[in-house]
């Protein structure tokens, strides 16, 4: 996804999250919007306390949605858990936090400044982590 269909979300006023879920359906050439709904709870860092970044968590639903268990006749798959574990360290060392309130120092008027590419780059991330393990074309 590029920063042009990104900024064209963002207009559309969807949150972090639900780009970053909206990326992953794109790229399996899906459209839900029940999940683009589900997602809106993690907007604002978990439904706007400031805490995690929707960019952080909706990557790893995101990762979810590739990797994840949806039905009592699937296993488990451990690399989900390593995806997370690794893009979260990506996340951390990137953006120094997990959440939004630190990353947007405390003013959310930095939101328009910050967000775009630090959503580009989330995206580019989850991208990238999923290829690497052969989710996704090369």
């Amino acid at each position: 996804m590029d920063n042009d269909r990104i900024q064209e979300l963002l207009a559309q006023r969807f949150h972090c999250s639900q780009i970053l879920m909206k990326s992953g359906m794109e790229l399996l050439g899906k459209d839900d919007p029940d999940l683009l709904r589900a997602m809106n709870g993690l907007a604002g860092g978990l439904g706007g306390c400031g805490r995690n970044c929707g960019a952080l968590t909706g990557g790893v639903c995101m990762f979810g949605l590739f990797l994840g268990r949806g039905t009592p006749e699937e296993a488990e798959n451990p690399a989900l858990f390593e995806l997370v574990s690794e893009y979260l360290a990506w996340f951390e060392e990137t953006y120094g936090s997990p959440d939004c309130d630190t990353i947007l120092e405390g003013d959310q008027a930095n939101i328009p400044r910050v967000c775009p590419g630090l959503i580009e780059s989330a995206v580019e991330k989850a991208a990238e982590l999923l290829r690497e393990r052969g989710c996704l074309p090369e």
